[in-house]
């Protein structure tokens, strides 16, 4: 009696479970990822928003090539690479290399489709009329901050890429049949998604609060990123007057101001105010930093797990590799490990600033090393420059990304923010525009705010042209710009880095041409394309 009761049971368990599979109870409701299955409450949508700034983060600190920083600034006015290049930056100085197969010119564009595509899948889910359990305030919140990721995206490769497929709907299936949409459709996307986030994007509170005008972390969007960037867009347009208007819009609303003073965590130490700007603890807006508009934050992830979201390598990338120097040993003075993967160029060393600059002291372009190592003969004397130490071991490099972490004494990732918008570029975006309308006078007197600041000499309406701009540019953004992106966005990376910056001893700029004012459409995108042709940029 007793073993068929247990067959009973155990038949009665199998119906039960057969049941409750059927009633798809071993369905799970994840609660955690990015998925679209998460966008139906607040805490999801925030979840997928927050992602967009971890994804961006993942484009800036790419380390699997730790040549990628150099991508961006190498073989143009502003920079070389030295004996200590990776690979990746290769073809972006020895431009005869430049082809469809070209690895970053693929990961960029992957990367900001990929970015393009989680922003289309908020807003399809915040925009869906079924989605009822958020407000009208929180949906347009929410729809703000990712079509502002969605316009940097399509920004982004439009000035590199020049058409590109406009997808503007979630992707869940394979497709196969992209076809390039004219710079004008794509144009008219990211005017219309910025000029939704100006409306819609939070505001900021005043002076240091770690808080914006919604409640919200100060590093999340806020309405001025979109009209800077909108300011850009639209001198890329040709729309000169609109970009005046935005950028006039952003300096004149009472929310940022230059910084002119010492602060910080460094403000009673050797320094000077605007190097105190990139000092680690000083780049946010909540450390005393009334001049950023936009910082993505990283955390050492040796406190914060994930606190940054690869191994960042501009430190590496950008600082001198002084230690490999006898006599020479690492210190958080100097900036910490780098490795010099490029230099900058002779033009921008010798030939950029005037006199008394202050964006040209020892606090922001390191040019005398001296022994430290207390054990050496020769300590506390100067490092004289001889042969190829010039080049690579001391080269004169900018503090900007220089930081010593003790969690990290190899120097292998660099923790620092990402000071992606400041009130110095919004500066420098007007006065662009007002050249490019005739307003030299105008132009002048917005870049002596800068050359005032920086105790620099004034300028005058005379000397106004774009090439001045690019120069101001240059000694205000070196080392934060996207320093390709800008020449091409503005249609001079040919004529000004052979101008300039061609002759390096090291790695001259060769085979640069006109077709480089794109960059290649991935040859792969085509081969995978099959139903439709994806057409290549010329000369490629």
């Amino acid at each position: 009696m007793k073993k068929y009761s247990i067959i009973l049971v155990s038949i009665s368990v199998l119906i039960t479970a057969f049941a409750s599979c059927k009633k798809s109870y071993l369905d799970e409701k994840p609660y955690s990822s990015y998925t679209p299955l998460t966008l139906n409450d607040s805490l999801g949508f925030e979840a997928a928003a927050v992602g967009l700034y971890n994804y961006e983060s993942t484009i800036l600190t790419y380390s699997s090539a730790q040549g990628w920083p150099s991508v961006w600034q190498v073989g143009t006015d502003v920079a070389n690479a030295t004996a200590n290049q990776q690979g990746i930056e290769v073809p972006y100085y020895n431009y005869a290399q430049l082809t469809s197969t070209d690895g970053a010119a693929s990961y960029i564009w992957g990367k900001y489709y990929s970015l393009i595509n989680n922003a289309n899948i908020i807003i399809a889910s915040v925009e869906d009329p079924s989605n009822t359990k958020l407000g009208a305030k929180g949906k347009s919140a929410i729809d703000a901050e990712a079509k502002f990721f969605r316009a940097y995206a399509y920004n982004n490769l439009v000035t590199l890429f020049g058409k590109v497929p406009l997808v503007t709907a979630p992707l869940t299936a394979p497709k196969t049949n992209f076809t390039r949409a004219s710079i004008d459709d794509v144009n008219s996307l990211i005017v219309s998604d910025l000029t939704y986030a100006n409306t819609n994007l939070s505001d900021l509170n005043a002076g240091t609060s770690k808080l914006n005008a919604q409640g919200k972390p100060v590093g999340r969007a806020n309405k001025y990123m979109s009209m800077q960037l909108l300011a850009e867009v639209y001198l890329r347009m040709g729309k000169n007057d609109l970009a005046e208007q935005q950028a006039q819009a952003v300096i004149t609303s009472g929310k940022f101001s230059l910084i002119k003073a010492r602060y910080g965590v460094r403000a009673g130490g050797t320094g000077d105010y605007y190097s105190d700007m990139f000092v680690y603890g000083n780049e946010r807006r909540a450390q005393g930093n009334s001049e950023a508009i936009w910082v993505l934050e990283q955390e050492n992830p040796s406190s914060v797990v994930g606190g940054n979201t690869d191994n960042a390598q501009q430190r590496r990338v950008w600082g001198a590799a002084y230690y490999n120097i006898a006599g020479m040993t690492i210190c958080d003075s100097l900036g910490g490990r780098g490795i010099a993967r490029l230099r900058l160029s002779n033009w921008v060393l010798y030939g950029l600033y005037p006199n008394g600059d202050m964006r040209n002291s020892q606090y922001s372009i390191k040019r005398r090393y001296y022994y430290n190592d207390p054990t050496n003969a020769k300590y506390g004397q100067m490092v004289p420059f001889t042969g190829p130490d010039t080049l690579y071991k001391i080269c004169p490099s900018t503090t900007k990304w220089g930081a010593f972490d003790p969690n990290d004494t190899f120097g292998y990732a660099m923790i620092k923010d990402f000071i992606m918008m400041r009130l110095g570029e919004t500066y420098l975006l007007l006065a662009e525009a007002q050249v490019k309308q005739g307003k030299t006078a105008d132009a002048a007197a917005s870049i002596n705010v800068l050359r005032t600041r920086a105790n620099a000499p004034q300028v005058t309406a005379d000397q106004m042209t774009l090439n001045f701009v690019l120069d101001e540019r240059a000694r205000e953004l070196i080392g934060e710009e996207n320093r390709r992106q800008t020449l091409m966005r503005t249609g001079t990376l040919v004529e000004r880095s052979l101008r300039l910056n061609s002759g390096d001893a090291q790695h001259p700029t060769t085979g640069l041409a006109d077709k480089n004012m794109l960059l290649p459409i991935p040859l792969s995108e085509i081969q995978l394309n099959k139903d439709a042709v994806l057409e290549q940029n010329p000369g490629y």
